[in-house]
């Protein structure tokens, strides 16, 4: 069985905006969401660094209820994403959808917020754990949550992949409609690993930058973090079109491997491999046609490297294509990232325009694509492809058509 599976609904919750409208106009505008962000607990526990917060949606979290509220940041993004995505498709979950409804819901990490707060409470001030901190923690609550709030009894699970979690979440359960395990899936990746504990062991490794994200820049020195959450509802397309469903894109293409080769250091055969997966059932009529939505963390070994990975696929062709990374503007957000960007890469294929690579001010002789670098770029686009590159070698990307 290959049956076909369309985007039906998307939501977003991210530094870039609180609401699909608003994100899409934050990427096509180049607006940026990086400014110095101060995580503390106490005077000897603090660190000032340049991140991708999410500010001003109190609000929008207290709506969605106690058991919520009680929950870690990671799930509520997520379920605030999840209901905005399932509002836009329309669906209406019947006793028998339910049952052929998948939750699969990526993350990089889980609770991290919970597991800091648990830490620093135990250590420096003698308290035991809250009773919920499991439950906080633990990578599957999200997927969990949403299928309980939404009575959904179809396979729920979570993916953790690194960086490539959202982009395996959304490629997994596409499968699975495609397959004939499910009709209608719930699936992205939420993330919120902005605390101090994690930054600290991020500043560890010395890849964050310290001031902007520049991805394919000279002088790019590193990326910066971000958090928030993405979700997409997929559906199989004769029961979409069945509905009258809005049809915002056809997932046509999951590409998914392996480096094997180092946890740090990213491989281009690896990169290359995955995206020529993901083309494998896909005719590129026009390459000036086809907008890639890359990984671009700014980081100064994944940039000249999927280059040269996009190079090896397209040959000739990638002199016609446009590359950018929306992750200058909105941040990394770990293992979100697939499922935001998944999204962005949607919205330009919608709007025929292409967001721009922001604060790549002095173009490196090794990342020698059309990175947008000038600005947003109008044209139409035919097919959409989303990068996700993680560390342990874990590679994912997604295919989008229109319909």
């Amino acid at each position: 069985m290959s049956r076909r599976v369309v985007v039906t609904g998307m939501g977003v919750f991210s530094p870039l905006g609180t609401d699909l409208e608003t994100f899409a106009d934050g990427l096509f505008n180049g607006q940026c969401a990086i400014k110095p962000q101060t995580y503390a607990y106490d005077e000897d526990l603090s660190l000032t660094l340049p991140a991708a917060a999410i500010e001003g949606a109190d609000e929008t979290l207290a709506a969605l209820g106690r058991d919520m509220t009680r929950a870690d940041p990671y799930s509520q993004f997520g379920v605030a994403a999840a209901e905005m995505a399932i509002a836009h498709s329309g669906i209406t979950f019947d006793d028998v959808l339910r049952t052929r409804t998948a939750t699969l819901l990526g993350t990089g990490i889980g609770g991290q917020q919970s597991s800091d707060d648990t830490h620093y409470n135990m250590l420096r001030k003698g308290r035991r754990p809250h009773p919920l901190t499991i439950l906080r923690t633990i990578p599957n609550a999200l997927s969990s949550h949403i299928s309980i709030r939404h009575g959904l009894t179809g396979p729920s699970f979570a993916i953790a992949s690194a960086c490539a979690s959202g982009a395996h979440a959304i490629g997994m359960a596409a499968d699975m409609i495609r397959n004939g395990h499910a009709d209608a899936a719930i699936t992205g990746a939420s993330e919120k690993g902005l605390t101090y504990g994690a930054l600290e062991a991020w500043r560890a490794m010395h890849i964050l930058s310290s001031d902007i994200c520049r991805p394919f820049s000279k002088t790019r020195n590193g990326l910066v973090i971000g958090e928030g959450a993405a979700v997409l509802v997929l559906e199989e397309y004769e029961n979409a079109r069945a509905r009258g469903a809005n049809i915002h894109a056809e997932l046509t293409g999951f590409g998914l491997n392996a480096d094997g080769n180092d946890m740090i250091n990213p491989s281009t055969e690896g990169a290359a491999g995955s995206m020529r997966l993901a083309l494998r059932d896909i005719t590129i009529a026009d390459p000036a046609q086809v907008y890639i939505n890359a990984h671009g963390t700014g980081t100064l070994l994944n940039d000249p490297t999927e280059t040269a990975a996009i190079r090896a696929v397209f040959g000739s062709d990638a002199d016609d294509l446009i590359v950018s990374s929306t992750k200058s503007m909105h941040g990394h957000l770990l293992g979100a990232a697939g499922g935001l960007e998944a999204v962005a890469a949607i919205c330009a294929l919608k709007a025929g325009q292409i967001p721009p690579t922001i604060n790549l001010d002095e173009p490196d002789p090794a990342c020698d694509l059309d990175y947008a670098a000038s600005g947003t770029v109008t044209r139409p686009i035919n097919l959409a492809l989303s990068n996700s590159f993680a560390f342990g070698g874990q590679n994912a990307v997604l295919a989008f058509e229109p319909v």
